[in-house]
């Protein structure tokens, strides 16, 4: 299948991909090992695992599973942890052991664990010991069987690793006491090693993840992608950077965590077929730390969020970092402000390319080529086999009018539906077409971009006012850090924009926010009010919560 955008894509890209080429992750997985078998796959706090020592890890890791805890094929297993070596070893033991998995964000609360692990129907569950106590509140209201507490030194050397975790706890006390009945790390992988594993066969039509969205806009829902859909937008993604990538020689900085389906899929998978070594950053709001490991390596990609470049651009210390060798940036999960992308620019000397995605497309659907003719404030174009259009609130077909529209998608790597959820389901698809809930506009030469999230769309006096072009229009201001726009109850217009800033400069006062908005945008779109903030509120990834700021007490306008 050949896409209205192929003619524009560059060179070296296919216009269409074979996706027979694979029956499952784990082929994926193995052909990376034999091919780069002595590369390094995975770095963290300065130590490194290489193709073979994930392969033999991952094994015991898989025959422990099988063996020690009888866990079956399609049994659900939770990963919750950052970004640390053993999440890529209990990821792809959980594939040799035919597991489904279940990723988990480490910071959830009590609730929020319950809810995941019981609509789930998880069975089996690998905790940071920081987070196990948690665990322990709720896992008798689930159907939880097994437990696997693993602490952040565990996969380090000896004595780092007993440091490591020693001041983590009894200096720190980040580990609150708990009382499971679960295997540390070293017994497991002790375990695992008595006996092989038996890899069970995986077809490409059975599950691989049930990937919780974010619950940005609502309450967590599970989507079912399936070995097919996670291997097709990994040789989708692999295509779109085959202009830049080489086998073997790519280093990444990884600091979005894993178990994200942005992060999961591009670099923890997908990038596994070059062979490339993924560093993965297990706190990056510590800067200072982040900026430090940076400086140790030749990278060659760096992945991120909005808010995640906008800080490090922001940093005095970024201009320490040797980005030489830098040949591909790539911005995700959010929209990418302008300005961000400028002082990236000017910091850094590299560009970033923005793509777009969602959970439930495993997750990209659309990216800025790598050959340098993408388009600033674009999200580029629809990858290989991938089709997209545009409709409004009538459900007639924008995509060509230059008239912004809900983004519709079909492609080998949406989704079949939401776990258990056919009502859910239901909702998002129309005649076999994936409704986003993002509002997207293309141009005359069919580069795209996101105009905003539909439940986000602000409606004043019957115009619709979309956040992103407020933020864009704000971030520029030299004294503005972060800003996010809301709209707020209005008994004349229905609702006016709220603006909520993070200061670069205390000076900034509300007249001058206003009077800035004044320069580039129309009356209606212009904030009505301005609150200054510390910080915005974010989801781990370092999404704005939009929603989060609608939920606090309202100022209403006059």
């Amino acid at each position: 299948m050949e896409n209205k955008w192929s003619k524009l894509y560059p060179k070296a890209v296919p216009k269409t991909i074979d996706y027979n080429e694979y029956e499952n992750i784990l082929e994926v997985c193995d052909e990376a090992i034999r091919k780069y078998r002595n590369n390094i796959a995975f770095s963290n706090f300065g130590v490194d695992l290489t193709y073979q020592e994930l392969d033999i890890l991952s094994g015991q890791m898989a025959s422990y599973f099988q063996n020690t805890l009888g866990l079956k094929k399609g049994d659900r297993i939770a990963i919750q942890l950052p970004n640390l070596l053993q999440f890529p070893i209990v990821l792809f033991g959980a594939f040799r052991a035919g597991l489904i998995v279940v990723n988990t964000n480490p910071l959830y609360t009590a609730p929020e664990m319950k809810h995941q692990f019981k609509d789930a129907g998880v069975k089996a569950v690998v905790i940071l010991a920081q987070f196990a106590h948690l665990l322990q509140s709720i896992i008798k209201e689930t159907a939880v069987e097994h437990v696997l507490v693993t602490q952040v030194g565990d996969q380090l050397p000896f004595a780092k690793k007993h440091l490591i975790n020693f001041v983590l706890k009894n200096v720190k006390k980040m580990v609150p006491s708990y009382k499971l009945k679960h295997h540390t790390w070293s017994e497991a992988l002790s375990l695992g090693s008595i006996r092989p594993y038996i890899q069970p066969k995986l077809a490409r039509h059975e599950t691989a993840f049930l990937q919780y969205t974010g619950g940005t806009t609502g309450l967590a829902k599970g989507a079912v992608l399936s070995h097919h859909n996670i291997i097709a937008n990994m040789l989708q993604i692999c295509a779109w950077m085959k202009p830049k990538l080489v086998s073997g020689q790519e280093i990444a900085i990884t600091p979005l965590p894993m178990y994200h389906i942005f992060s999961l899929t591009v670099c923890s998978l997908a990038l596994m077929r070059y062979g490339t070594q993924n560093v993965l950053i297990t706190n990056p709001r510590d800067f200072k730390d982040f900026i430090k490991t940076m400086k140790k390596y030749k990278f060659t990609i760096v992945t991120g969020v909005n808010t995640l470049f906008n800080a490090l651009a922001n940093h005095p210390d970024i201009k320490t970092v040797d980005f030489s060798h830098v040949k591909v940036c790539v911005a995700g999960a959010t929209a990418l402000q302008k300005a961000v992308k400028e002082n990236w620019k000017n910091a850094t000397g590299t560009d970033v390319i923005e793509g777009y995605g969602l959970t439930e497309a495993s997750p990209v659907v659309s990216c800025n080529p790598v050959d340098g003719t993408d388009r600033v404030g674009s999200i580029g174009l629809p990858l290989p086999d991938t089709e997209v259009k545009l409709i409004d609130d009538d459900g007639h077909d924008v995509t060509w009018t230059g008239k912004p529209g809900e983004i519709l998608v079909k492609g080998p790597q949406v989704m079949s539906g939401y776990y258990n959820r056919p009502d859910e389901t239901a909702k998002v698809f129309r005649d076999g077409w994936l409704m986003t809930g993002d509002i997207g506009q293309f141009d005359n030469d069919g580069f795209a971009k996101i105009v905003d999230r539909k439940k986000d769309m602000i409606l004043v006096s019957g115009f619709n006012v979309y956040p992103n072009e407020i933020e864009d229009v704000l971030a520029k201001h030299p004294k503005i850090l972060e800003v996010a726009a809301i709209g707020v109850p209005n008994e004349h217009s229905g609702e006016v924009v709220k603006v909520v800033i993070v200061r670069k400069d205390q000076s900034l006062t509300e007249k001058e926010v206003i009077d800035f908005a004044k320069l580039s945008l129309t009356n209606y779109k212009v904030p009505k009010h301005v609150e200054f903030r510390t910080e915005l509120p974010k989801t781990n990834v370092g999404k704005v919560l939009r929603r989060a700021l609608r939920d606090a007490p309202v100022i209403r306008a006059t």
